[in-house]
């Protein structure tokens, strides 16, 4: 009698506003939008609501998708470079070399034992690294400010953001006016303002201002959890493997003409196949390059090793070779894999000018008190190179 009814009636209308809870929310007013997801912006959720939001939705996070530790270690076994040296052991085993057996078998095997203990490690260090970098977020649940991880937030809590802070969701701005950096999600260097009414993505930066907003989208709903959805679910045919399986064509195109042959004169000379079956083996063990696959993963786990000790994470043996073979790298604009910060790198000057007209120019045309990023570049510049102007910058 004390909250069932009330249950049973919140169940039905969240289910209905879990519907209605996909984009067209983003452009709806304040007071639509907290109607929508019922939730008072002075009280915020009960414990309750969070509980039956947090069953409805999942947590505030995109979920890795992650394959079973065993599965990943049978996976090494499938492929071009393994099934060359399986066909060997079949062969092996069949004519009874048990030496040439066991050689490649363990080639096989330190191939495998390689490759998926060095990407285990790497991906500890990641979740490591994610969990130590956990973004945490100031929600008012119960007319109570508190500070949690920003995985338990859920459609409807009302949060407080601040200026250094990161948007932990899709926040629908209800007051207060901040500055945000968007250059993780579209590559723009300058900073775009926000009023109340208008959307905050996950994964910006608040560089400026503090306000209060309510979540709207969580996980992989927001813009920032497509994105990582679609990177997860892309999977480009590696550089390694192109040219393994270059070699490999070859190398069966040769070896096949070899055995055929072999095959047509056996047949000419009317000799047992069996007797055939030996020199099929030596051609395979003399053709395909046995430690081809073991060379190419030991490289590769020794320059991931190399490039751990300078900071760079290596998640995928072959990313240090797929970088290495490249020749155009493509990306949007400033903030993708830069630190978002204009800088003049050098000064071309026409005419009779001078690198310092320019400067001293350019210098006077910019205000430190703006913030505006071309500004700021031309006063660190000026000021680099000592010129002198009426801004102050000496």
């Amino acid at each position: 009698m004390r909250m069932t009814p009330n249950k049973s009636k919140a169940e039905p209308a969240l289910s209905e506003s879990a519907n209605s809870m996909r984009p067209d929310i983003a452009a709806a007013s304040v007071p639509d939008t907290l109607a929508t997801l019922r939730v008072n912006p002075d009280t915020g959720l009960t414990h309750a609501e969070v509980d039956i939001r947090r069953n409805e939705h999942g947590y505030n996070e995109v979920a890795e998708k992650r394959s079973h530790p065993v599965l990943m270690f049978l996976g090494k076994f499938w492929g071009l470079s393994a099934w060359m040296l399986e066909l060997i052991m079949v062969l092996s085993a069949v004519l009874g070399k048990f030496s040439d057996l066991a050689v490649v078998g363990a080639l096989l095997v330190v191939n495998a034992v390689l490759s998926f203990m060095q990407e285990h490690r790497a991906a500890g260090v990641v979740e490591t690294l994610r969990r130590r970098l956990q973004v945490s977020a100031r929600v008012l649940r119960e007319s109570s400010w508190q500070e949690i991880p920003a995985r338990d937030l859920v459609p409807g809590d009302i949060v407080r953001v601040r200026t250094g802070d990161i948007i932990p969701a899709d926040v629908k701005l209800l007051a207060g006016v901040l500055s945000v950096d968007q250059s993780a999600l579209t590559g723009e260097s300058q900073d775009v303002e926000k009023e109340p009414g208008d959307l905050l993505t996950s994964g910006s930066i608040v560089r400026r201002g503090e306000g209060n907003g309510v979540i709207i989208l969580t996980g992989a709903k927001t813009y920032f959890g497509r994105t990582t959805e679609l990177v997860q679910e892309a999977r480009p045919k590696l550089h390694i493997e192109a040219v393994v399986a270059k070699v490999v064509h070859w190398l069966f195109i040769i070896v096949g003409a070899l055995l055929a042959v072999v095959f047509v004169l056996s047949l000419i000379r009317e000799a047992p196949l069996l007797e055939v079956a030996p020199l099929m083996l030596v051609l395979l063990m003399s053709a395909v390059p046995v430690a081809l696959p073991v060379m190419f993963t030991v490289s590769m786990a020794f320059g991931s090793k190399e490039l751990a000790k300078r900071g760079v994470l290596v998640t995928r043996l072959s990313a240090a070779e797929d970088a290495a073979t490249m020749d155009v790298l493509c990306v949007d604009k400033t903030g993708t894999i830069t630190i978002n910060q204009l800088t003049v790198t050098g000064v071309i000057p026409l005419g009779d000018a001078t690198k310092v007209d320019v400067l001293f120019t350019g210098a006077l045309a910019s205000q430190e008190a703006n913030q505006d990023p071309i500004d700021l570049a031309f006063l660190v510049a000026a000021k680099a190179h000592h010129v002198r102007c009426e801004t102050g910058v000496e």
